[in-house]
């Protein structure tokens, strides 16, 4: 028990690194809560300092949902700790997207966890994950809003996930973090359902 809330717990804490905004405080001096959308993630900061400081963020982001649950799959996989609970690999995974979403460093006020959730996911339903990527690219480049390529994420991620593992934990974490990322665009799904989205 103590070992999975250690895991829990440090999962949530690297999620919770606040990389967008580091970087654009960093290179700009920029507040990347009072700018733009006022989101720490990828696409604000490519507003406010450019696509190399975007994709360094996209990166970050990316890899602080993998590697803290790619750690706890080792762990369990490799059977360096007894008793750890089957599921635990995907509590960790949750975890790092919720300290995106939700950072104890800026007052809980986070990102929507796209980037997060799919370097997390990666590791615990790795095809359903490609696919419902994928379709982002598709979206975003028809399309041209990412918010609308993210929404498909939230809404492909559980349905892939559910056709690959039935009804499954995989397929409950899926839902979950599909829920919470759809949850995260409410304010881009306004502006979207009255034409004011931006590109």
């Amino acid at each position: 028990m103590l070992v999975s809330t250690i895991l829990i717990v440090f999962s949530y804490l690297i999620g919770a690194i606040p990389f967008g905004y580091i970087i654009v405080k960093k290179y700009s001096n920029i507040n990347i809560q009072e700018f733009g959308s006022g989101n720490i993630g990828s696409t604000n900061v490519k507003r406010a300092i450019g696509k190399k400081g975007a994709i360094l963020t996209q990166l970050l982001d990316i890899l602080k949902g993998l590697i803290p649950t790619l750690i706890t799959l080792l762990i369990v996989k490799n059977g360096l700790v007894k008793g750890l609970p089957s599921d635990i690999t995907l509590f960790a995974s949750f975890s790092t997207i919720l300290g995106h979403d939700f950072t104890p460093f800026l007052k809980f006020r986070g990102g929507k966890g796209v980037n997060t959730t799919m370097g997390a996911s990666l590791i615990v339903t790795p095809l359903s994950t490609i696919l419902a990527f994928l379709i982002y690219v598709i979206a975003k480049k028809v399309g041209k809003f990412v918010s609308v390529g993210s929404l498909l994420i939230g809404l492909s991620l559980p349905l892939f996930s559910f056709i690959f593992y039935g009804a499954s934990s995989t397929s409950l974490y899926s839902l979950c973090a599909g829920i919470l990322l759809i949850l995260r665009h409410r304010d881009n799904i306004h502006r979207l359902l009255n034409r004011k989205e931006n590109l």
